[in-house]
């Protein structure tokens, strides 16, 4: 059971406080809203103790507090039903609003904002698809394994909804990395298609076809795996809304990985004749183009890429995080509007307190000096003890005289449990949950990133056969994303960049968005870092000369790893036109992270560092360099030219 109600507010505007007319509306509007089943308390300036005016005298609030214990249904039922009546109330402007009107907003604003995003991705990427591979038909194959990949993710989800709670911000996010997922691998069996078909003009579909799904089809399922795995670390938050996000993520990325090996394939076999031979290169592709330079100049480049991703990640040392409350919505939403207008007219705004529950009865020694040293603590401006505790307990409500969610609040919560008290103190309320909700995340975070390395350094150990390659390539990941929540940090925590985005900053990044962006980005670096690494394990195999074998691998996957890149860029700045903050905050970061891991890590630091190493890249337990050079020396007779 919630320690309060939840509380809905409303800001009467344009009309003297004092007006006769006015008092008169409020008054009677007030008690027929006390009269209404599932209303606790109604606190208004006409008929309670506490007069709440505005400045200039043109405005005034009322504020309703429901039953706690009341479900979510019932609690959004009875708030309609207090909105309507507070409506009536005889004035020019009635703004109302509340947390619970504004997390009903969030949740109508979020499914808006999905389709405006995904509308406009699929266009876009429709469009560049056909341009870039040259027809209608083959350019709509991977959007058809896109729509069919989230269509099933998004009927399993709507059967799920039973068991848990799937917020509309998790179909956002599942739809975003469905239809990233299912393009890339559509590109990449298509490209290898093409490939097999160059090269062996006499063998029939089914055969060309067979090879595809052996070679393209290992590195889809390698990279299906590796995303999956990634996203079972949010498992380890034990976070209900991380929960549900994983497991619509694993659905999307289990069921694009199906129609990657599955439905693709069935979809060239249909579709061959439709499918034009790849356009003849005219040089070199822009990451073979990359990777050459590199490899000229190994350490240099490996110095300069790795300093320039730290110095990225710099805006961190200042990062604040804290949870998405109503300054997260449109300007339009009239919940924010209700909050900004209680925040800029009034001279004491009304804020939600931290609720200290003591174990022990009002009449035990030391409950009251307990409540009289909150009193005294730093940041507090207000006690109210409350009259009506049960029997056994004392309970107050602490206002803070800041920000409820600013660093002074935060230390309150820390200052009100460490009390010395008769009995064991507890502390709830917004505060209390963002400061338990931060060290939840620091305390799993490490399990979680456990989880996820392991198992994508399994998978890339399988893929590659190799124990540096897979190090290198985590690391090579982690400053992709530091980099990527450096730029987050700069730009909706400091604003840059706010005006051309068309939001405004609140000070802070939501408290998901590095848990999402680690696990997402990290999945889909994954998918670019097995695409190259499956083709530079084939030239390695082939003739075991590392430089040319990175190389050849790179300008072979190069440009399906371009235009996935390309293509999933869109997708993700799809939803940068929405209006929710968070979606936002995902749609640039997710963009931010592609393109800085296909140009500067996959294009940069992947060859450089891969230089330097040399023949130490292919390294493991068991494999002595005799054997090595000794397989080099007998694939070097066929080693292509």
């Amino acid at each position: 059971m919630a320690p309060e109600g939840e509380r809905v507010v409303a800001v009467v505007s344009g009309r003297d406080v004092n007006a006769t007319g006015l008092i008169d509306s409020v008054t009677r509007i007030a008690f027929e809203i006390r009269g209404l089943s599932g209303v606790a308390e109604v606190d208004d300036s006409y008929t309670t103790g506490r007069r709440q005016m505005s400045t200039d005298g043109q405005s005034s609030l009322v504020t309703v507090e429901l039953q706690p214990g009341l479900s979510d249904d019932e609690a959004l039922r009875v708030a309609d039903q207090v909105s309507s009546a507070l409506r009536r109330i005889d004035a020019p402007e009635i703004l109302v609003g509340g947390g619970l009107l504004a997390e009903r907003e969030f949740g109508d604003q979020a499914v808006r904002d999905a389709a405006l995003g995904e509308s406009v991705a699929l266009v876009c990427v429709g469009i560049l698809l056909v341009l870039l591979l040259g027809g209608l038909v083959v350019g709509l194959l991977p959007l058809v394994a896109a729509l069919g990949a989230v269509a099933a993710t998004l009927l399993t989800l709507t059967g799920l909804t039973s068991l848990l709670p799937v917020s509309e911000y998790a179909v956002n996010v599942v739809t975003l990395l469905g239809i990233g997922l299912a393009v890339d691998y559509s590109l990449l069996m298509i490209a290898r298609f093409r490939e097999e078909r160059a090269a062996d003009a006499r063998a029939s579909v089914g055969e060309l076809i067979e090879r595809t799904v052996a070679t393209a089809g290992r590195a889809v399922l390698v990279s299906g795996s590796a995303v999956a795995a990634a996203l079972v670390g949010l498992f380890a938050f034990g976070d209900p809304l991380l929960a549900a996000m994983a497991m619509g993520g694993g659905l999307v990325v289990v069921l694009a990985t199906a129609a990657g090996l599955t439905l693709v394939p069935a979809l060239i076999a249909v579709a061959h004749r439709r499918i034009p031979a790849r356009r003849p290169e005219r040089g070199p592709g822009l990451l073979a183009r990359l990777a050459g330079f590199a490899q000229r100049r190994p350490k240099a480049v490996a110095v300069a890429t790795a300093a320039g991703l730290l110095a990225l990640s710099a805006p961190l040392l200042s990062v604040e995080f804290a949870n998405s409350d109503v300054r997260v919505l449109p300007r339009s939403s009239e919940a924010r509007q209700a909050y900004e207008a209680t925040q800029d007219k009034f001279a004491d705004p009304p804020k939600q307190p931290l609720t200290v529950l003591v174990e022990a009865g009002a009449d035990r020694p030391g409950v009251t000096e307990l409540f009289d040293a909150m009193e005294q603590l730093p940041g507090v401006s207000d006690v109210f003890v409350r009259s009506d505790a049960p029997p056994g307990v004392s309970i107050a409500d602490v206002v803070p005289s800041g920000a409820v969610d600013g660093r002074p609040a935060q230390r309150l919560v820390a200052d009100l449990r460490a009390l010395d008290g008769p009995a064991p103190v507890l502390v709830a309320g917004p505060t209390a949950e963002l400061v338990d909700a931060k060290r939840s995340v620091g305390a799993r975070l490490p399990v979680a990133l456990a989880i996820i390395i392991v198992a994508t350094g399994a998978l890339l150990f399988a893929l590659t056969r190799s124990v540096v390659v897979p190090v290198k390539a985590i690391v090579m990941n982690l400053l992709t994303l530091l980099a990527t929540m450096g730029v987050l940090v700069a730009v909706f925590q400091w604003g840059w960049g706010a005006g051309l985005l068309g939001f405004e900053s609140w000070g802070a990044l939501d408290l998901t968005t590095p848990l999402l962006l680690f696990v997402f980005a990290f999945g889909l670096s994954m998918d670019y870092e097995v695409f190259l690494l499956a083709r530079i394990k084939e030239a390695w195999d082939r003739d075991g000369d590392n430089d040319r074998a990175v190389l050849a691998g790179i300008t072979a996957a190069g440009p399906v790893v371009t235009t996935a890149a390309l293509a999933i860029g869109l997708v993700f700045l799809g939803f940068v036109l929405g209006d929710l903050v968070p979606v936002k905050e995902i749609g640039v970061g997710m963009a931010v992270a592609v393109l800085l891991d296909v140009t500067v890590v996959r294009g940069l630091l992947l060859p450089a560092t891969m230089s330097l190493l040399g023949r130490w890249n292919w390294w493991r337990p068991g494999a002595t360099a005799a054997a090595q050079a000794s397989r080099k020396a007998m694939a070097g007779s066929d080693a292509p030219t």
